[in-house]
Formats: C-alpha cells, sequence, structure tokens
C-alpha cells in the first residue's frame, strides 16, 4: 500500500490542528460534536455483526471494535482530566497507552454495547459540564507528561471533538469501502 494511502487511512480527517483564535462558534460546534457522537457512533456500529466489528478499519491497524471500546475508554480518561483541570492548579495528568489498552482482552472481544453505554453516560455527563463553565474555568489547563504539553480545556474540547470526528471516519470509511 502507497504511504499516502495509508496516511489518509490513518488521518482521513488530517491530524488534530488548533486554531489560533477560538471563538464561541467553534466551541458551541465542538461540544455539539461531544453531544452527538454516542448516537452518531451507535448508529453505525449497531448494525454490524461480529465478523465485520472485527474487521480492521486499515491494513495493521484496530477492529472497528477496538476503535469503539478505544473512544470510550479515551473519552472516559479525558472527563476526568476535565475534572482535574477544575480542581486542581495546573495538575500533570496520568497517561496511559493507548495501545497497550486496545490489546487487552475486553477491548478486543467484549460486546461494543458495553462501550456504547458507557460512551453514552460519559459523554451526558461531560456534555452538561461543558455547557456549564466559565470563561475563566475553560482557560484553566492540565499538563500532560509526554512532553509536559500545558492543554486548556478549550484546547481539550477541540481536540476530543477532532478525536470524536477522526474515529467516525475511520469507520465511516471502512463501511463505505466494503459496501456495508
Amino acid at each position: 500500500m502507497e504511504k499516502d494511502t495509508l496516511e489518509q487511512l490513518r488521518y482521513p480527517i488530517g491530524k488534530f490542528e488548533l486554531p489560533e483564535a477560538i471563538s464561541e462558534k467553534d466551541m458551541d460546534a465542538w461540544i455539539m460534536v461531544l453531544e452527538q457522537l454516542p448516537e452518531r457512533l451507535s448508529r453505525m456500529v449497531s448494525p454490524l455483526t461480529d465478523a465485520q466489528l472485527d474487521t480492521p478499519y486499515r491494513p495493521e491497524g484496530w477492529t472497528v471494535r477496538q476503535l469503539v471500546h478505544h473512544i470510550s475508554d479515551s473519552h472516559h480518561n479525558s472527563y476526568i482530566r476535565f475534572k482535574w483541570a477544575l480542581t486542581e492548579d495546573t495538575p500533570t495528568i496520568k497517561a496511559y497507552d493507548e495501545k497497550a489498552w486496545a490489546e487487552l482482552f475486553d477491548t478486543r472481544s467484549a460486546p461494543i454495547q458495553l462501550s456504547l453505554e458507557h460512551l453514552r453516560a460519559v459523554h451526558a455527563k461531560l456534555v452538561y459540564l461543558l455547557k456549564g463553565l466559565s470563561e475563566a474555568q475553560l482557560q484553566r489547563s492540565f499538563v500532560h507528561p509526554d512532553g509536559n504539553q500545558k492543554t486548556t480545556l478549550k484546547e481539550n474540547i477541540a481536540r476530543y471533538a477532532w478525536h470524536s470526528n477522526h474515529h467516525c471516519a475511520h469507520i465511516e470509511n471502512l463501511l463505505k469501502r466494503e459496501g456495508w
């Protein structure tokens, strides 16, 4: 497979890019992506068979099942990071090895309904929280231990809206390629 094709399969919507200025319109759009993700994802993957769920979205990539569980795990971690940033002074968050998590027994084999229901609950709580934050709270931040990168909550909202669209595009593209 050509490098450009593999790169397109890995990053179908491009790599995450933070706008220089974040507008209220941006924030509303990103929160809407987060609000709609559980239903959007459920509509895409619920009709799939086990064989389809166990199909990688790209060569040497995760299966659809692993993607669903990854999204749930990742967004759960993100929700906790929001809470830490709101209650602690620029905390250094706990990173996790998402590739190792994706290889765990539950991620490779558990029914996707477990993560779809978890994602629905986490996102309901997350969106409720985000809609109530003040501008000062949105400027609070945390530090990621990989590179000591400081991230504001506004930036994290952007990152997880992108993350939602990024993985949905993986699944949507597979569904189109396979004619499912």
